[in-house]
């Protein structure tokens, strides 16, 4: 089973919370929500392997740790996810970005696949799959099926902002083998699939749309 991980860091939550309130306007919630995003990078990529390197400093030569050579995928779910992306890349310059286009059917709840862009090697990377909202579950999991079924399955990994007991019980019932970071697990979903108490729809929110 995968593991869940609560990145809980103060700045993180601050931010978080400045991200909730109804009066944030889309300017300042599309910059908390790209910091929020490059702090929570910095714990995602906490596993990355490192090899030893020799570097001359003004003082002797010695050996110290680099990261190694391992490549990398962030693959947004649009639209919402594109406002993690400046995040992840600020930590990650040479990672490569793919798209996957999901919407979901507001009588159904279900998602709908209108578009899927990767990486020509995305089967060699990690991926790290981005969302504001994990809700339902449904999205997410359709996007890492999407990923699964051309191949990748070196490495998946699930970042959220905002997550519930429901849509994390969903994904580890149809994906058990992806971790997923989280900054915070609120209470339930609503009889309109949204988190409660949560923080809006994230899209409508980020480009001023609502």
């Amino acid at each position: 089973m995968g593991k869940v991980c609560v990145i809980d860091h103060p700045l993180i939550q601050h931010k978080l919370t400045m991200m909730r309130a109804q009066e944030t306007g889309t300017k300042e919630f599309r910059e908390l929500l790209n910091e929020i995003a490059m702090l929570m990078a910095y714990e995602v990529t906490r596993d990355l392997p490192l090899k030893d390197v020799q570097v001359q400093t003004p003082v002797a030569t010695s050996t110290f740790k680099m990261i190694a050579n391992k490549p990398i995928g962030i693959i947004p779910i649009l639209r919402a996810g594109l406002g993690m992306v400046d995040g992840f890349v600020r930590l990650v310059p040479n990672a490569k970005i793919g798209h996957i286009g999901l919407y979901r059917d507001p009588v159904t709840l279900k998602p709908v696949e209108y578009y899927c862009k990767l990486p020509v090697d995305a089967q060699q990377r990690d991926l790290i799959v981005v969302d504001p909202m994990l809700a339902t579950g449904g999205s997410a999991a359709a996007a890492i099926q999407f990923l699964k079924d051309r191949g990748c399955n070196k490495s998946i990994k699930l970042v959220n902002l905002v997550g519930c007991p429901e849509g994390i019980e969903y994904i580890q019932k149809t994906h058990p083998d992806v971790d997923i970071y989280v900054a915070a697990i609120d209470e339930k979903l609503n009889e309109h699939g949204y988190i409660v108490p949560g923080l809006g729809d994230a899209g409508d929110r980020i480009f001023g749309t609502k």
